[in-house]
């Protein structure tokens, strides 16, 4: 029976989402099915037109109003909540190999998830299941359980100079 690890890929750096993004069509191409949940995020960027091209093995979940600025609402707090506890049970029911929380440190660094609840996931999920957790702000308690912990780290980005995100390569 193969071994699903836990990975998580956090720091201030570009390339968290995609590496994510990557493993997933790996995943796939290993005849994997893959559970992609996008928290917090809530548009349709080029990614999803590229994984639904696996659309027998890639499942694609949004739960959120958008990037968070400032104090988050009820609203996306009830979003992210629900969106959680159909992930949970869809990572617990062994009928995906690859579960990707992205942006799921984020949630959890605006107090919008009680961190045990991801504890709980990581103690309770099927031993064959493979997760990754994405997004700045990864806590030490979760870095800690981590089979895998990748830190993407910003030495320089153009956005800084004003470039907008480019369809393709950002969005």
């Amino acid at each position: 029976m193969r071994k699903g690890y836990i990975h998580i890929y956090t720091g201030d750096g570009k390339g968290k989402t995609t590496a994510a993004i990557g493993l997933a069509v790996r995943a796939a191409g290993a005849g994997l099915k893959v559970l992609f949940v996008q928290f917090i995020k809530n548009r349709r960027c080029s990614e999803h037109k590229a994984l639904e091209r696996f659309i027998d093995l890639i499942t694609i979940k949004q739960y959120g109003k958008g990037f968070i600025r400032g104090k988050p609402s009820r609203e996306t707090e009830r979003i992210i909540k629900k969106g959680f506890n159909e992930v949970k049970k869809a990572a617990l029911s062994g009928a995906y190999d690859l579960v990707i929380l992205d942006e799921i440190n984020v949630v959890l660094h605006y107090n919008l998830l009680d961190i045990d609840e991801i504890l709980d996931l990581f103690k309770n999920k099927p031993g064959a299941v493979e997760l990754v957790l994405t997004g700045r702000y990864a806590s030490e308690k979760l870095i800690k359980k981590a089979d895998l912990v990748t830190e993407m780290k910003k030495i320089k980005h153009y956005m800084d100079r004003g470039i907008r995100a480019r369809i393709g390569v950002e969005k």
